[in-house]
């Protein structure tokens, strides 16, 4: 079993400590009222997409999600909440740093002894969702459940969901698709974006995704027969039927949005293997983008 596996399998788990955790670290955490951007890139970005719908769909404030390195600087926040698995993320740290005394910051990351526990005034640190590979998957869905959570919105139900995401094969022939898109709506779009990152990092498959809506605006003219067609969430009234009709598979997402993306990232292992691909090994990528030379933290937070 690669790493990539072994923690994709343990997701439930990190999910359970996590929401048990929220409490713990509200300090570090959004609260209600403030105006808040959330910041990460690659996998933490959509995730920060995922985050900041839900927070203000939930009436917390209004919540702003952007690629660290394009982080408007005219815009006034009360706090800015940076997700960064490594600590070590160039654009994150660089952020952080022009911010500070600025505007109160926070990091949500797997490692404490990283630069980043000295860039944020505040830090969550979820060291037992850290992972060995360079492809993320139980960070993210850790770090959205701990926002989730700390937003009264994650549910017990969540973690059976994951488990049935697990257990459950997936759809005869999808493996074998030549083409995947993915689609999402409010909270879920940037799962979608999630679940494509993950099928170019460990598969090297032609993956799109988009808002689900926006899909009959142009993106439906490459699905045919041999396409697939994932909707995580509820889809649009009628959207279904339109990609069936096209002759591509219609994947309906039955599960917790959340849960439907462990099933991609069982989805992109099984087409990497299938391509002989290791996911482990994803071409070009390493497991963090450091620009420079970073001074690693060793003592623990003063």
């Amino acid at each position: 079993m690669t790493h990539v596996e072994e923690e994709l399998r343990s997701q439930p788990e990190c999910w359970t400590r996590a929401a048990e955790l929220a409490p713990k670290l509200r300090a570090a955490l959004p609260a209600a009222g403030e105006r808040v951007a959330i910041v990460g890139c690659g996998t933490s970005y959509f995730m920060a997409q995922s985050a900041a719908a839900l927070r203000e769909g939930a009436g917390q404030g209004e919540t702003d999600a952007f690629a660290a390195s394009e982080f408007p600087h005219g815009r006034t926040y009360d706090r800015i909440l940076a997700l960064s698995r490594s600590g070590t993320t160039t654009e994150v740290l660089d952020l952080l740093r022009k911010l500070h005394g600025r505007t109160r910051t926070s990091a949500i990351t797997a490692d404490p002894h990283t630069p980043v526990m000295d860039a944020a005034d505040d830090v969550a640190v979820l060291d037992f969702a850290d992972e060995r590979s360079v492809v993320q998957t139980r960070f993210a869905t850790t770090a959205l459940t701990l926002l989730r959570a700390h937003l009264g919105l994650h549910t017990d139900a969540v973690v059976e969901d994951a488990r049935t995401a697990l257990d459950t094969g997936l759809p005869e022939g999808l493996v074998d698709s030549s083409q995947f898109t993915f689609l999402g709506t409010g909270w879920t779009v940037g799962l979608a974006h999630e679940a494509a990152l993950k099928m170019r990092e460990a598969a090297q498959a032609w993956t799109e995704s988009y808002p689900a809506m926006e899909y009959r605006h142009g993106p439906l003219s490459i699905t045919t027969r041999g396409t697939a067609t994932w909707m995580l969430g509820a889809a649009p009234e009628g959207l279904a039927a339109q990609v069936r009709a096209t002759g591509g598979q219609w994947v309906e997402g039955g599960l917790d949005p959340l849960a439907e993306l462990v099933r991609a990232q069982r989805l992109a292992v099984a087409v990497a293997t299938a391509q002989g691909l290791d996911p482990d090994r994803p071409r070009h990528l390493t497991r963090s983008v450091i620009l420079r030379a970073e001074p690693v933290r060793r003592a623990g937070r003063h």
